[in-house]
């Protein structure tokens, strides 16, 4: 069995929102592949599916970002899957927006919801799928904050819509079986 998570805000109010990049990513493969997060568990709305013979969990949390280990971990731990196997999709501040990148393990990087999840999880050994935001012009904690709490433009919608298109292939490489390397090595 599989996990893959997108990570993000709950609430209409964080809808379209940088910091929800995981959950978008998340949403364009199920929309493709005409797939509902249709249950609620612990902290997550999720669906079981099999998908070309693999048992996945597709999830987004229901906790404010900084949360997000506490759905992972539950899921995993319930549904006995490896670190491994788990596939985390989320923002990355410190990428050209747009870029997408694969890691196979590996520490936060700053990011409070990987933090979250290495810390609930009690491992960092989780494949990841960062896509690029880009960091705001000035680096301030405030301005930080609107960045990741803000919408992205037109222009920057296109870049974020070929980003999820990839992401959406690289969901799908994932649930049938490449290796992290491999990903890494088509999609990095």
């Amino acid at each position: 069995m599989k996990i893959v998570a997108g990570l993000g805000n709950p609430g209409k109010k964080y809808d379209g929102t940088k910091h929800n990049t995981g959950f978008m990513a998340l949403d364009r493969y199920l929309t493709e592949n005409g797939i509902q997060l249709d249950r609620e568990k612990f902290t997550g709305k999720y669906c079981k599916q099999v998908i070309n013979g693999t048992p996945v969990i597709l999830l987004e949390p229901l906790t404010y970002m900084n949360e997000s280990g506490r759905a992972v971990a539950q899921f995993a731990r319930f549904f006995k899957v490896a670190p491994q196997d788990i596939l985390i999709i989320h923002d990355d501040m410190d990428m050209p927006l747009g870029k997408i990148r694969i890691r196979a393990n590996g520490k936060s990087g700053g990011h409070n919801g990987i933090k979250s999840i290495i810390r609930d999880l009690g491992s960092s050994d989780f494949n990841r799928l960062k896509i690029g935001i880009r960091h705001p012009d000035n680096a301030s904690a405030a301005a930080v904050v609107s960045w990741v709490l803000s919408r992205f433009d037109q222009d920057q919608q296109k870049l974020m819509d070929a980003a999820f298109d990839t992401a959406s292939n690289v969901i799908g490489d994932f649930i049938a079986g490449k290796s992290s390397q491999d990903l890494m090595n088509q999609y990095n």
